[in-house]
């Protein structure tokens, strides 16, 4: 009688695949759901001038984004922990590199180092997933002791948030520095820091604010949006000229909208930058009023289920779900505001909607840590999950 040995997966994929079964689907679903209309709505946005070029690149970010994700969720609570200072000293080498010879400008910010495959990436964008999980190595053992963080500890957090924040604003770009600062701040308060801290980070974030108006920091461009933002009159054939044409073409969308590919202004190409900085303007126009309920919904869903996430998790994962929901509520509420003229423009792209792999991938890693995380209960009692 010959015995055949059944073939056993591998332990780590047997722990990738219970935290699949136990993660947040809706939460995943909503991502995904994000990421497709954005590709609707860049395909619309880009057509009259490059035909379908955009919506390919755009679906080729998405399923590298998911590749990313994928092998991110290899790795267990522990892995995760372990890996979190070297790809927080890897983020810093990155945005280091950008302010050396190897980084482009682009805009009046030394934001970018092109590959010489013809891609760029943007370090910045993926700074906020490694301060997603190297701000909560920092302070988590003080929340698994059950007390607020010490001086030593807050005073350690304020470095690791402040170094990329230096690195980042030395490009010069201020709304991704302010993305960080946010996030420090909501993974400090998390943290149950006593409120002192809290405010004289506040007043930090405040001062580097004024200084970067009132120094040379910012590039003329940058100071320009800022003028523009004080005074819609100014620059009536320049910047000011963009986010008048951005209010007109929401205005006119109504409340169902023109239909995609028939929006007046979306189509004749008067926006620059409207699959980036803009592409929110596209959904009110060609889907009106309902369709941009429509995608502010679908993010208050998606930050609502990664509230549920660090509800449900350990200490560890409840700071890493914080940091990525204050990271995507920052920015969503930045560049939807920028679009209606609530906000200045600083560039911030819409989280899975904009066109643009940096952004794509470091969103899609942070739901990756968020599921990853939050496949691990607080009733767990191994964490040993792969």
């Amino acid at each position: 009688m010959v015995l055949v040995a059944q073939a056993t997966p591998p332990r780590r994929d047997r722990g990738m695949a219970r935290r699949l079964l136990r993660s947040d689907l809706i939460l995943l679903v909503t991502a995904l759901t994000l990421s497709l209309l954005g590709a609707v709505l860049v395909r619309s946005a880009t057509a009259p001038g490059s035909g379908s070029t955009y919506l390919v690149k755009h679906l080729v970010n998405l399923a590298i984004a998911l590749v990313m994700a994928g092998l991110l969720l290899r790795l267990d609570r522990l892995a995760l922990r372990a890996v979190a200072p070297a790809a927080y000293l890897l983020s810093l080498a990155a945005l280091a590199a950008v302010l050396s010879p190897l980084g482009s400008t682009v805009n009046g910010s030394r934001s970018w180092i092109v590959l010489p495959v013809g891609f760029s990436v943007q370090p910045a964008e993926l700074a906020k997933v490694a301060l997603c999980v190297a701000l909560p190595m920092v302070l988590v053992g003080a929340a698994e002791r059950r007390r607020a963080p010490r001086a030593r500890e807050v005073l350690l957090a304020g470095v690791v948030v402040g170094l990329p924040v230096l690195l980042v604003l030395a490009q010069p770009d201020l709304g991704s520095a302010l993305v960080l600062v946010a996030l420090g701040v909501g993974v400090l308060a998390a943290s149950g820091a006593r409120w002192p801290w809290l405010v004289g980070v506040g007043l930090g974030a405040v001062s580097a604010v004024v200084a970067a108006f009132t120094t040379p920091v910012l590039s003329q461009y940058q100071r320009d949006r800022l003028t523009v933002f004080l005074d819609p009159a100014a620059d009536p054939l320049g910047i000011g000229y963009q986010t008048q044409q951005v209010l007109a073409a929401i205005s006119s969308g109504g409340l169902l909208g023109a239909g995609l590919g028939q929006g007046e202004i979306t189509q004749s190409g008067r926006i620059p930058y409207q699959e980036t900085d803009f592409v929110f303007s596209v959904a009110a126009e060609e889907l009106g009023f309902v369709g941009a309920l429509m995608v502010i919904v679908l993010y208050g869903l998606l930050i609502a289920r990664l509230g549920l996430a660090a509800a449900r998790s350990d200490h560890f994962g409840r700071l890493v779900c914080v940091g990525v929901a204050t990271w995507f509520s920052v920015q969503v509420v930045e560049n939807v505001g920028m679009n209606l003229g609530l906000m200045p423009v600083t560039g911030l792209p819409l989280p899975f909607l904009s066109y643009g792999g940096s952004s794509m991938f470091a969103c899609w890693l942070g739901i990756a840590l968020a599921v990853g995380v939050g496949s691990y209960h607080r009733s767990d009692t191994n964490p040993r999950g792969g």
